[in-house]
Formats: C-alpha cells, sequence, structure tokens
C-alpha cells in the first residue's frame, strides 16, 4: 500500500480496500486501477487501520515544514491542566473555556507538547495579530498565512478564509491543526479546512460551542468530540471576577408602544392569515422567502423589523443608562447594542467614544488603548466588540439590545470578568411588553 496526498485527498494505492476510501472520478480513465481516495482528516484513521492490521505501507502523505524543537515558558492555571491533560489522551478534541479564561495560553502548551508544525485558524485579522504576538515566547519564526502576507513557518497563523482557499495545497504541511473559536468551522465552506488537512492532532478551541442551526454537531467528526468544559459560573470569584446580572425593564413612551402595536399587529395579521406558526427562526425565514414575490410577505418582514427597532432603541433606555451611568461614574463601562443607531445616540448623549464595523482599525485601536489606560471610562459599540477583539478590562456591561443567541451573551458578560478584582455588574435593559422580553428570557433559559 502507498499513501499520497493531493489536493486535500489522501490517494490510496494498493490492492486492499481501506476504511474511508472511495473510488473517485479523477480516476475515471483508469478504473481498473485500485487506486481510492479519502478525505484528508481520514489520514490519522487510515494509519491506525494499518498499524492494527500489520499491512505493510509506504506513508508519504506529511510533508512537514522543518521545525525545530518547540518549547516555551508558559504557566497553566489547575484547570488549564486539566484540560491539557484530557486533550493529550487522545491528541483530539475540543475544550470550552469561558472569554478570558486563558484558552491562547492551553493552545501555546499543546503546541509545545505536540513539538511539531502547527497551523493555528483565527476568525479575524485582530486575532491573528494577538496570537502571533503570545506566539514569540516561542523561539522561532512565526508565519502569518492571510490576505496581507503568506508565509509559511514550523508555528503559522491564519484566517479561516485564507485557509479555506488554500486548505487542498498546504494540508499536509503541519502535524497539529488548532481552530480558535471553532464554532466558524461548523459553516458550510470552513469545515473544508479540517476535511482537506490531513493534521492527525486537532484542536479546537471556544468559549460557545452550540451554534443555534445545530451544525456543531458535525465537529465531532472533524475536530473530535467535546473533551473539556467549563462555564463562566465556574470560574467566577476565582479565575475570573465575581459578577451579578439585573434585567431591568423599561416603559416604552405612548407614542412608541402605538407605533410598535400597529407595526406588530401587520406581522401578526399575515401569520394568521397564511397559517403560519412561529416557533423558531425557521418559520421566521418561511416568511422572509415569501417576501421575494408576495407583496403582502414583503410588507409583514418590514413591519415586524420596524417593531423590534421600536423595542430595541426606545428612548427610556437611554434615560436608564443614563441613571447608570451616574451610579457608575466611577467603573470602566462597556455598552452593547444590537445596531449602530443606537450606538451614534448614545455615543452622542453621553459623550462616549464608539466602535462600529466603520471605524478605522487604527482608530478602534486608539480608542481601546485609551480605555484601557483611563483616558476613557467608557466606550460604546455594536456587534464588532462580541468576539475576535482584545478588549481591555471592564467591571460594568450595559446591554441596551442584542439577540437571544447564548454565544453573544456568553461573550459579552466575558468582557467585563477578566480577573482585575472586584465585583462585575451586568445590567441588560429591555422595552417591556414587547417581543424583546421573550427573547431575554429565551436566551436565559438556554444559558
Amino acid at each position: 500500500m502507498r499513501l499520497k496526498y493531493e489536493k486535500g485527498t489522501i490517494k490510496l494505492e494498493g490492492e486492499y480496500n481501506l476504511p474511508h476510501g472511495k473510488w473517485d472520478a479523477r480516476e475515471s480513465s483508469q478504473r481498473q486501477d485500485s487506486s481510492q481516495r479519502a478525505q484528508g482528516f481520514r489520514y490519522r484513521d487510515i494509519v491506525e487501520y494499518l498499524d492494527n492490521s500489520s499491512l505493510g505501507y509506504e506513508d508519504d502523505v506529511l510533508d512537514l515544514i522543518p521545525c525545530p524543537d518547540l518549547s516555551c515558558n508558559v504557566d497553566l492555571r489547575d484547570y488549564q491542566e486539566e484540560s491539557l491533560s484530557r486533550w493529550l489522551s487522545d491528541r483530539s478534541g475540543i475544550v470550552v473555556l469561558p472569554t478570558g479564561s486563558g484558552k491562547t495560553f492551553l493552545g501555546m502548551k499543546v503546541i509545545a507538547e505536540v513539538n511539531a508544525p502547527a497551523f493555528i485558524v483565527v476568525p479575524t485579522l485582530d486575532l491573528v495579530d494577538q496570537w502571533m504576538e503570545e506566539l514569540r515566547r516561542f523561539d522561532v519564526e512565526i508565519g502569518e498565512y492571510t490576505g496581507r502576507e503568506k508565509s509559511l513557518e514550523p508555528i503559522t497563523v491564519s484566517t479561516y478564509d485564507s485557509a479555506y482557499l488554500h486548505a487542498d495545497e498546504i494540508g499536509n504541511r503541519f502535524k497539529l491543526l488548532i481552530c480558535d473559536e471553532v464554532h466558524h468551522l461548523a459553516a458550510e465552506s470552513y469545515r473544508h479546512i479540517a476535511e482537506f488537512f490531513a493534521s492527525p492532532f486537532r484542536l479546537g478551541l471556544t468559549a460557545t460551542y452550540e451554534r443555534e442551526d445545530g451544525k456543531h454537531e458535525g465537529l465531532q467528526e472533524l475536530m473530535g468530540g467535546k473533551v473539556f468544559e467549563l462555564k463562566t459560573e465556574d470560574l467566577a470569584g476565582e479565575h475570573l471576577a465575581d459578577y451579578t446580572v439585573e434585567r431591568i425593564r423599561v416603559d416604552l413612551r405612548e407614542e412608541e408602544k402605538e407605533e410598535y402595536r400597529e407595526k406588530l399587529k401587520i406581522f401578526q395579521d399575515y401569520l394568521r392569515s397564511t397559517n403560519i406558526k412561529m416557533r423558531g427562526p425557521q418559520d421566521f425565514q418561511k416568511v422572509v422567502m415569501r417576501s421575494g414575490n408576495d407583496p403582502r410577505a414583503w410588507k409583514a418582514v418590514r413591519a415586524r423589523n420596524e417593531a423590534r427597532q421600536i423595542a430595541y432603541n426606545s428612548r427610556a433606555k437611554l434615560d436608564e443608562l443614563e441613571n447608570i451611568l451616574k451610579e457608575k461614574k466611577n467603573e470602566r463601562i462597556i455598552i452593547f447594542t444590537r445596531h449602530n443607531q443606537m450606538v451614534y445616540e448614545v455615543s452622542k448623549r453621553f459623550l462616549i467614544p464608539c466602535i462600529t464595523h466603520k471605524t478605522g482599525k487604527k482608530e478602534r485601536k486608539k480608542v481601546l488603548r485609551r480605555f484601557k489606560d483611563g483616558t476613557y471610562s467608557a466606550i460604546v459599540s455594536s456587534q464588532v466588540l462580541d468576539e475576535g477583539v482584545d478588549v481591555p478590562a471592564a467591571n460594568v456591561g450595559v446591554i441596551l439590545s442584542g439577540t437571544g443567541s447564548t454565544r453573544e451573551y456568553r461573550q459579552r458578560l466575558g468582557r467585563i470578568l477578566r480577573p482585575s478584582g472586584g465585583r462585575a455588574r451586568l445590567y441588560e435593559v429591555v422595552s417591556s411588553g414587547t417581543k424583546e422580553m421573550q427573547t431575554s428570557y429565551r436566551r436565559k433559559k438556554k444559558d
């Protein structure tokens, strides 16, 4: 038997039928040939089968980047040590730890334990920069494989986008594959990264493993199962700041209530007329799909979105925020909203620096730097600070609007739980008598 790597697949040449091997159309001109193909990630399973069957074979799959001894000085906390031990038992699997609990340090320790070329995939360029900064503790050149630079080194950091585009070219150059924020890997396109890489050792890292669409279940086959998990409350008070969460209800103004009811009635009338029951996001998608050729459906979707905007951006929320800012004037505060409209309202009314997706990288870094050194005591942002950005420690968070996503909630909570001493407090301000209340309760129930 001979194993070769070709374009994200393992080519199996020989007289035996091996697990996961399938005849491929690329061999159509030589159908009498006994060669088969398997997806790259099946490499480890195939080698284990051959070893256990005592079958002789030539292994030409891995073409590893030349690599010196990889060691770095990283001290792990007790729970990090336990998660490392669990991962080492099979050298594959996903570790779930809260935001701020040191997942990067765990990844670095795994690299040192494997002591072989490692490829790290992250969602954003900001995270590329953060990983590369920490990885300088290794006395080796750190590679970057992104849209701005492509260099392969013993330890290389890439974005999901770049790794997806080139996985079939570089998938046999690394023994260890680390996917940070691994829930992204479950997306239809990004899963090809894990499928095309032949790396026998795999580590997934995330604070929020489950996805609303349920696609995270496919990660077990690609990365190994969940081998260790701790939630925020497990570390609060010792390794992370202790915290409390307070939900504050505010009433819409009379004119807002009237407009909200009118908009919501348009949507509900359409549901009744079409006998569509709203049991989850998939049911709303049915209405969205109809809106392409049904004017009434389009009007209903628009009315529903306008009703939500009224609830999310009520004037009473700004009044309540003013009370919180006065009460916590000596604290470090991050304000979260769902839409930019409210970000700009808060920024203008309270003279608080804001960060949105439109904020340039240079400006964003300046705002975060001044928040870190105390020049700014508060910042306000839409969803761009939820994931993939190194946000300085704060001890008060205010959620003015959000989704029903458990992931979003945990990310925002994690922003105020850095181990900086004292008790952190998260305020969630919701509009009474609106669907926003149901969204809040639903998310808390899932959490």
